[in-house]
This record gives C-alpha cells, structure tokens and sequence, in this order.
C-alpha cells in the first residue's frame, strides 16, 4: 500500500507554519490515540501514520528535503523519511511527548492535556542529577457528560510530598553544610577498570554514596531531616479538552511527589471519571438517548 502525502495525513498545505503543523499533529494525535480506540488497529496504524509525518515535517531540513523529492527522500539518502520506521506506540509517546508541553509549570499554572496524553516531556539531558526523583501519584477526576462533549476547567487541591520549606528541599541545614562527594571527588561518577582476556576495561556508573549528584550533606535539615520534603498540598487548574472518555487517563510531568534532596519531581496521573447521566448513554464516540414511541394511529370520532 503507497504511503499517503505527509501533508495529507495531518490535513494541511505546505504553506503550513510550525505552529500550525504542531496543532494538527496535537489534533490527530487525540482523535486516534490508543486509549479512545483500544483494540482498534486501523487508529493504531492512523496515530503511528500521523507521528511520522510530524517528524518529517517538523524538522526544517527533513521538511525541506521531503517537499523536494517526497518519500523518495530517504530511499535516495537524502534523509527526507521516517527514521524511526520500527517505532511502537511506547517509542512515539516517548519521542514526542515534549511538543504537547505548552506551559504552566509554575505552581498552581496551567495545564495542557495534549502533553499529558504522552507522559509528559522528555529529561533535557546533561547535567548532574541531585537526590532521587519522586513517586507518581494517582487521582480521579469527576466529570458530566456536558463537560465530557464540552471539555472542562477543574481546580484541585492535590495532597502530597512537597518541597521542604525550611531547606527549600536541599535536605542541608544550611549552604555551609553540604561538601564534596568523598567517594567521586565531586564528579557524580566513579570510574573502575577490570582486567578481561581483552585487556584493561574502564566502566563509568553513578557514584553510589552521593546518587550522582557530586555533593554529600554534612549536617541535615532539622525540619525534614536531611529527606528535603514534607507532607502538605498544591492547588493546580486543569483543562481538559472536550472528547475524553471514562478510563482514559491524563499525566501532569513533574506534578506528582516531590524528590529527595533536590530530586525531580515524579508525575501526576489524572484518571478520567465519566459520572452517568439519568437519561443518556456513551457507546465508544456515540452518544445513545433511548426514546420510546407510541406508534399505534389515534383515529378520531
């Protein structure tokens, strides 16, 4: 079967800008996405069809290459296709997930359900990590069938692990009390090398003693005790867009548990909770209002 126009897949003309083409892949992406469409492999086929052709056309240079030669970009080697053909639904979630992140992460910020669909952002990389990174945590949310057909604001109040607020979550009583990993130097890393029938070896892995972090903590946080969390609550608003189903769930990076002693944050789960209606009924995308009727002829006298 031939490959269908990239631009047809999405909806859209060349023309298109980059924001343009990131809202129609957003907009595919929720129409056939896994979780409305379980067990339907032709919306499988469909969301992977529409993740390729955003990564060709989100690229400036593939984009440049593929209008230029089309599909027959990547046979030639112009680099113009689809590089990651062998891609699964798990593979796309976690290339492309960063896109649907539009914002609010402040305390209390928006939030924007696209990117929950896909876990959240990738990690940016580089850098040393410090601590260990929270715990997701789970919630139900409640809503009508108006606001499932309408899509729907919500403001919660989540109880968890947040940041201690005496040591702001560094887990050191003060800044005099953190020092230099002993064990890595401060490098984050301990490198070993072992002998083997091919010579000497060298291995590089997370220093144990300070997590990769480089730095070891003195004299601990009396409020937290060196953890640099504590129990309390954050407010969030929440929209979630209209179209969503009973089951399906939403993932808010970095709005989980707060991590040890500067670690990041882990995620929260939202679970979509569809209440029922006295009257109607959702069957997968169709709406079912049962309405009895009186087919009998009134013939009069």
């Amino acid at each position: 079967m031939a490959k269908r126009d990239y631009y047809e897949v999405l909806g859209i003309t060349k023309t298109a800008t980059a924001d343009e083409i990131k809202k129609a892949y957003r907009k595919e992406a929720l129409k056939y996405h896994p979780d409305r469409n379980q067990g339907n492999k032709e919306a499988e086929e469909k969301f992977k069809e529409a993740a390729e052709a955003y990564e060709v056309l989100s690229d400036e240079q593939k984009k440049a290459k593929y209008d230029r030669f089309g599909h027959a970009a990547n046979d030639i080697g112009q680099g113009g296709g689809y590089s990651g053909g062998g891609m699964n639904v798990e593979d796309i979630f976690r290339n492309f997930g960063d896109i649907f992140n539009q914002g609010g992460q402040g305390g209390g910020g928006g939030f924007d359900p696209f990117e929950s669909f896909f876990g959240g952002g990738r990690s940016s990389g580089g850098g040393r990590q410090r601590g260990r990174k929270g715990s997701n945590l789970r919630i139900r949310v409640k809503m009508t069938m108006s606001e499932v057909a309408n899509g729907a604001h919500k403001t919660i109040k989540v109880k968890k692990h947040v940041p201690c607020h005496t040591c702001h979550g560094s887990g050191a009583k003060d800044a005099s009390s953190v020092s230099k990993c002993t064990m890595c130097g401060g490098q984050g890393v301990v490198k070993r090398v072992t002998n083997t029938i091919l010579g000497q070896m060298q291995t590089t892995t997370t220093c144990p003693q300070c997590n990769g972090s480089g730095e070891m903590i003195t004299k601990k946080c009396p409020t937290c005790n060196g953890l640099g969390t504590e129990y309390g609550d954050e407010t969030l608003n929440i929209d979630i867009p209209a179209g969503v189903q009973d089951g399906m769930q939403l993932s808010m990076s970095g709005k989980g548990n707060a991590g040890e002693q500067g670690g990041p944050a882990g995620d929260l789960i939202i679970s979509i909770e569809v209440e029922q209606h006295p009257e109607l009924e959702i069957d997968g995308q169709n709406v079912i209002y049962n309405l009895h009727l009186n087919t009998r002829r009134h013939t009069s006298r």
